[in-house]
């Protein structure tokens, strides 16, 4: 091999470690995992413009208390308000049985922003047709449920 080649494929390698670094470093940074929150506040504005009060009512009871518990150990009186959007929810059409059911919206601590997404399969019961506005409620519930874990896991 000529020198040329393996000084060509250490300066590749080397740049491909710092690409790895960087893209390491860069969503480190973004997660800012561990930053101290003081209070939570949760916007349900565009989702109740797009879906209605029902839904947005039942993702504003659910979200605050169980994200205050998710993140009761991130809780200082210093720390930033986690300003939590919730743009759309959708619950999916049921194939087989079951469905894929949606939450989104964009998470923000001070001028940090993360989009923020989770999913929850939801199965038929033989109930559900007769009570169609409770099974609704808890595919909103397992929806809250879901981007609860995400977003604890991930600020």
């Amino acid at each position: 091999m000529s020198t040329l080649g393996l000084i060509r494929r250490m300066t590749i390698a080397e740049c491909s470690a710092f690409a790895l670094l960087a893209a390491v470093a860069c969503q480190n940074a973004v997660a800012q995992s561990g930053l101290p929150i003081r209070n939570i506040q949760i916007d349900v504005a565009p989702l109740r413009a797009s879906v209605g009060d029902l839904t947005a009512s039942w993702v504003q009871q659910g979200l605050p208390d169980r994200l205050a518990r998710a993140l009761a150990g991130r809780m200082a009186t210093q720390g930033g308000t986690l300003v939590v959007r919730i743009d759309y929810v959708t619950l999916g059409a049921i194939k087989d049985s079951s469905a894929w059911d949606n939450i989104n919206g964009v998470a923000m601590i001070g001028d940090a922003h993360w989009p923020v997404r989770a999913t929850a399969k939801y199965h038929l019961s033989a109930t559900d047709q007769a009570m169609f506005e409770e099974s609704n409620h808890r595919r909103v519930n397992q929806l809250v449920l879901a981007l609860t874990y995400w977003l604890a896991r991930d600020l």
